[in-house]
């Protein structure tokens, strides 16, 4: 939840259209415990897509709108975030912004008292703290909505200098090192510790997170998260359908195999449940769980309108 507090700073947005590389492991970067990927764009063009783009117009591009003038509907075609388990963040944002929505930003920059502009390799990024003094900015505009930054906690960092990319993080050396990376978090690292990250020709989201590092601030409610060291997700366009995919990495393959049968019996519980709804107990039935060594993979391909509908 301490991702969506960055959301009015977030919502900055960037690019005409360009050739989108796939997203892969190689946009993690180093030392990251968490990503959050999602298409926007992808939901648009897409069959099932739209549906889970109509609900987020619903849901959130609304609300965003109109508590920070932002438009996400238009503006955004993108978004890519990671972190570490204290706090670090690291966004990068891509869509169509508009110079009026950049001016917006800076007008909320300094109406909380404490904007710096700062430069690093010929690269110009700003600070942005609320110091309390000025507790919002109303924007001049009929209608224009009323921006805060008092959620922006010990304050972010933001830059437009990459072309085509809008930088976010909470530390000044993310940012310094985002800018001399052309926008990207350092990758590299030990190749064998690097994150699980799902791929599929129509991706719509995708998110990964190295579950021993939350265990103590959130205290997995699940015996089969707290056995699995990752935990990857990935919801793709396949039709009028969602291809829903999640893979679990444990410590050995004895236990990928242990998980995989709690898994299935859970599953098989459901299934001869009488009071189950019948398209649940359908989706449920085709269902497939898979181990290959300590990697456990379930699959299912959910009908996107029912997805909906269960959301709201």
């Amino acid at each position: 939840m301490r991702i969506m507090r960055f959301l009015p700073v977030l919502l900055l947005a960037s690019l005409p259209s360009v050739l989108w590389a796939e997203f892969s492991p190689g946009d993690v970067p180093a030392g990251s415990a968490w990503y959050f990927h999602a298409d926007f764009d992808e939901m648009r063009t897409t069959e099932a897509g739209r549906h889970l783009y109509g609900w987020l117009q619903q849901e959130v591009f609304d609300e965003l709108r109109d508590e920070t003038g932002v438009d996400l509907d238009k503006e955004a075609d993108r978004i890519t975030a990671s972190g570490s388990s204290d706090k670090n963040l690291i966004a990068v944002i891509e869509g169509n912004i508009s110079q009026a929505t950049q001016d917006k930003v800076l007008a909320l920059g300094a109406a909380s008292g404490a904007m710096d502009k700062l430069e690093s390799g010929g690269s110009t990024y700003y600070f942005v703290k609320d110091d309390g003094s000025h507790d919002s900015y109303q924007g001049s505009g009929e209608g224009e909505a009323e921006y805060s930054m008092d959620s922006i906690g010990d304050g972010a960092y933001f830059s437009f200098a990459i072309k085509n990319k809008i930088l976010v993080t909470t530390t000044e050396a993310d940012m310094t090192r985002a800018l001399a990376n052309g926008g990207k978090g350092a990758a590299g690292g030990d190749p064998s510790a690097s994150m699980l990250v799902l791929s599929a020709e129509r991706s719509l989201v995708q998110a990964g997170v190295v579950t021993s590092e939350f265990e103590d601030q959130i205290g997995w409610d699940s015996n089969i998260i707290r056995n699995a060291q990752q935990v990857a997700l990935l919801v793709a366009d396949a039709g009028d359908k969602f291809d829903i995919q999640a893979q679990l990495l444990s410590a050995e393959k004895e236990m990928a195999e242990s998980l995989a049968s709690i898994v299935r019996g859970l599953i098989s519980l459901q299934v001869f449940n009488d009071e189950l709804d019948p398209d649940i107990a359908a989706f449920l039935q085709s269902t497939s769980v898979d181990v290959d060594g300590a990697k456990l993979t379930i699959k299912v391909a959910l009908d996107a309108a029912m997805a909906i509908a269960a959301m709201d």
